[in-house]
């Protein structure tokens, strides 16, 4: 049902409406509001803010038409009026619609070309509040989903891509806080959820401003995937923006306690699959890489310390020209056989 405002100072206008449209009224096609000048007009748009569209005369006592459509767009930029009025000269006609105004129809007034210019505007109304609509829910969505997937999305090949995958060349980032599980243990949900949501940011900040993307976030570590050229490179600056950055912060006032984060991380890169991991019967997929790179990179990250950046001998031979890197020696990984060789990115 449309709810259009009707804004005039005739009094028989209302009885008139009424007449013309009870079977549109009846029918819950149309619902009607009643206002006699521009101030009692904005206070209806107040009283209504689902209002679609306004029918408005230009001359009125208290406030004009006119006048009033200087303030619909901060009253209710969604809203759209058509003046319906007798002064229908060249000069009103262009000064209304230079202020907002949808449409114009002169008086006398031919009540089936109102009902099409009427229809016309709640048209126009609901495809803006549509486009509204989804702008917001997108906006909302980007905070749950990253952008790499949400442009992923909007191919023409989305649906039918869903299930197929691709071997790409990426390097991949686990990223933890430390010391945060035991922070869990003294102080308030809400402060733990603060906090962490506020060391993430920074972490965030680092990867976006290197081209990565945020795969997930994982209790208190987050997994990063860098792909393109020179993607290992990009994601060490990463992490070491990221480690200088959290040992920058100053010690946090956790309630009970002082918190002074920091954070280990692990990289490694090479060959992953990359596509959409899921269920298509229970429609839940993730966008994301899996393979040995990536099991590989969150145990170097298990085993790393805080402010160790951990790469294992394959990444090492890569990184060594451009980045000053200590051995650490053979560490047994989980799940692995063998021991690995591993090395601390310093600078």
């Amino acid at each position: 049902m449309a709810k259009i405002l009707v804004v005039d100072d005739e009094a028989d206008l209302e009885l008139l409406v009424k007449q013309k449209f009870r079977r549109k009224i009846r029918e819950n096609v149309y619902e009607f509001i009643f206002a006699q000048n521009g101030v009692e007009a904005l206070e209806k748009v107040k009283e209504h803010p689902d209002l679609d569209i306004i029918l408005s005369d230009i001359n009125m006592p208290v406030m004009d038409g006119l006048t009033l459509l200087t303030h619909l767009p901060e009253a209710n930029p969604t809203l759209k009026a058509v003046v319906v009025s007798a002064y229908g000269d060249m000069q009103n006609i262009r000064t209304a619609m230079n202020r907002g105004a949808f449409d114009f129809i002169c008086k006398p007034v031919d009540f089936d070309d109102l009902d099409v210019t009427m229809q016309k505007t709640i048209d126009h109304v609901r495809q803006l509040q549509s486009t509204i609509k989804a702008i917001k829910e997108n906006n909302i969505l980007k905070m749950y989903v990253d952008e790499n997937v949400l442009n992923f999305m909007t191919h023409k090949e989305f649906e039918s891509s869903l299930l197929k995958n691709e071997l790409v060349q990426a390097s991949v980032m686990f990223v933890d806080v430390c010391g945060f599980t035991a922070l869990t243990e003294q102080v308030p949900p809400n402060t733990v959820v603060n906090l962490l949501n506020s060391l993430f940011d920074k972490i965030v900040k680092e990867i976006i401003a290197q081209g990565g993307h945020v795969d997930k976030f994982m209790g208190d570590a987050v997994m990063a995937v860098f792909k393109g050229d020179y993607h290992l490179d990009r994601a060490i600056d990463t992490a070491l923006a990221v480690r200088d950055q959290i040992k920058a912060t100053e010690e946090i006032d956790a309630g009970s306690r002082k918190y002074k984060p920091g954070v280990s991380v692990g990289i490694n890169s090479g060959e992953v699959v990359s596509g959409n991991i899921g269920s298509a019967s229970l429609k839940r997929l993730d966008y994301t890489v899996i393979g040995d790179i990536v099991n590989v990179a969150q145990r170097l990250q298990s085993t790393a310390k805080e402010g160790q950046i951990l790469i294992n001998e394959a990444t090492y031979e890569k990184a060594k020209e451009s980045f000053s890197c200590e051995k650490i020696g053979e560490v047994v990984l989980k799940n692995k056989a063998k021991p690995v060789t591993i090395y601390e990115v310093l600078e």
